[in-house]
């Protein structure tokens, strides 16, 4: 393979990094667009990302299903590529756009389904995974995706909500059903009534009551905190935030519904 005018291999360049030491950096122009494929700690890496990488480009037989797992271009990068070759259209996240929705690769196995509509969002921000939670780096902090379904952190999959086609992979808002959204607070049936019960944990679980709304349950666990802080139980709590529910009405529903005497009894020594 002849070499540049600058006598490096096609696609590859030199960064000189703060300690002295170099990295051989790969790229390609395609469409009028310079794509960089990654850092590499030689030159004959970076040259063989950059042809693996034109091969993705030219070869519509290659997809992320039989991407081998020995190439030298990073398996995420060749899905940015996959996506530019089949739509013209390029993102630095690893997303292959379908007509009504897209799927985000995290690894050949790792594949999650969005709406269309969640482009944006996720072709700007990079998903990541820590234990079996996923979430977005955002302004400095870590945000759990599952939170712009309405999720709250501490939601129990199965329990809290569910995925209606039993795929936890398809994170299409369809897909989804939340069932409980409040803190402390279970859906039932009764008798075929939907019903709530709201529960607190305080060294155990206690039942708060059972009530008729979601909306009354709750507000029940933010009276019972209430409760047990006016008893001298420390503990942090954090409240439930009804924002459908008025001023008027929290107060209403508030002072109108009755919390169980295990926990307005609750103090420290019992």
């Amino acid at each position: 393979m002849a070499k540049t005018k600058k006598g490096l291999l096609p696609g590859v360049y030199i960064i000189n990094k703060a300690d002295g030491s170099r990295s051989f950096r790969a790229s390609l122009t395609n469409r009028g667009k310079h794509i960089s494929l990654g850092s590499f700690s030689t030159e004959a890496d970076a040259h063989a990302a950059y042809l693996e990488a034109r091969r993705c480009l030219s070869d519509p037989a290659l997809t992320p299903d039989n991407y081998p797992d020995s190439s030298p271009l990073p398996f995420v990068k060749a899905v940015c590529l996959f996506n530019l070759r089949d739509t013209g259209i390029y993102f630095g996240a690893p997303i292959l756009l379908g007509k009504r929705d897209f799927r985000y690769y995290l690894s050949p196995g790792d594949v999650y389904l969005f709406d269309a509509e969640d482009l944006f969002y996720y072709a700007s921000h990079r998903i990541m995974r820590r234990g079996g939670r996923l979430f977005v780096a955002d302004y400095g902090s870590q945000i759990g995706i599952m939170t712009r379904y309405g999720i709250r952190s501490y939601a129990v999959p199965g329990r809290d909500y569910v995925f209606r086609n039993g795929n936890d992979h398809d994170l299409r808002y369809e897909n989804i059903e939340i069932i409980n959204r409040y803190r402390g607070v279970l859906r039932f049936e009764e008798r075929g009534f939907q019903r709530y019960k709201t529960v607190i944990h305080v060294r155990s679980n206690y039942t708060v009551g059972i009530f008729d709304t979601e909306a009354e349950a709750a507000i029940a666990y933010n009276k019972a905190v209430d409760t047990l802080h006016r008893n001298g139980i420390k503990r942090h709590y954090e409240q439930n935030y009804l924002e459908d529910v008025g001023p008027a009405a929290y107060a209403e529903i508030y002072s109108r519904i009755a919390i169980s005497e295990a926990v307005r009894t609750l103090s420290p020594r019992n």
